[in-house]
């Protein structure tokens, strides 16, 4: 099922205008070259963008242990991707060192509203991880012409229609410090959402462009 799954996107998506624009310094995923490593935000309706939007490089994503994310670590891993099993609200401590592990050398993405929402609703977890690591949160922002919703349990999926264009925006990366308090995580908390807000109304305007 999701060999079949995959197999269907990357045809569809080998029909799209894609474009990526990426911050500065280049925080584009695709980008072999890239010498630092990042977390990378991405809203759990737009995964399917940045996951057959291009090649990736040394990347990893954090995927969760219920059934649905079982079939989303499957497709990942047709598409290159490793995957750590856990969640952005409550990442337990086997998780946590592996992520640890995983981030010295590899790329990290991560659906701060998932797994189970609220859509598009930022949680700690990512800027917790970011202060333990002392990685870049990358904020992204995705946009598409014209595109199927797939409705989910708590969030719509979005999935591009054919010959359709989409955009795929990397920002600027967040850097969280070590020693911040809870009332500073929250602060970077609601930084990073506000990022994701506007990057993703950026994302819109460059289609008309």
């Amino acid at each position: 099922m999701a060999y079949a799954f995959a197999a269907l996107l990357w045809l569809l998506f080998r029909t799209l205008s894609i474009r990526v624009i990426s911050g500065s310094p280049d925080t584009s995923p695709f980008n072999r070259a890239c010498q630092q490593r990042y977390l990378y935000s991405v809203w759990h309706d737009s995964i399917v963008m940045p996951v057959f939007g291009g090649r990736h490089w040394c990347t990893t994503a954090l995927t969760s242990m219920h059934r649905d994310g079982t079939f989303v670590a499957s497709i990942l891993g047709l598409r290159k991707i490793a995957t750590v099993r856990g969640s952005t609200n409550r990442i337990r401590p086997a998780a946590m060192r592996e992520l640890l592990q995983t981030v010295e050398s590899r790329h990290l993405v991560i659906t701060p509203d998932g797994p189970r929402g609220p859509n598009r609703t930022m949680s700690a977890g990512i800027a917790y991880l970011a202060s333990r690591t002392g990685r870049g949160i990358v904020p992204s922002g995705f946009a598409c012409s014209n595109c199927w919703r797939w409705k989910g349990t708590w969030s719509e999926l979005i999935i591009p229609k054919p010959f359709s264009t989409i955009v795929l925006l990397a920002g600027s990366p967040i850097h969280v410090p070590a020693d911040v308090d809870r009332t500073g995580l929250n602060h970077y908390v609601e930084q990073i959402q506000s990022a994701m807000n506007q990057l993703d109304s950026a994302a819109k305007a460059e289609l008309i462009h």
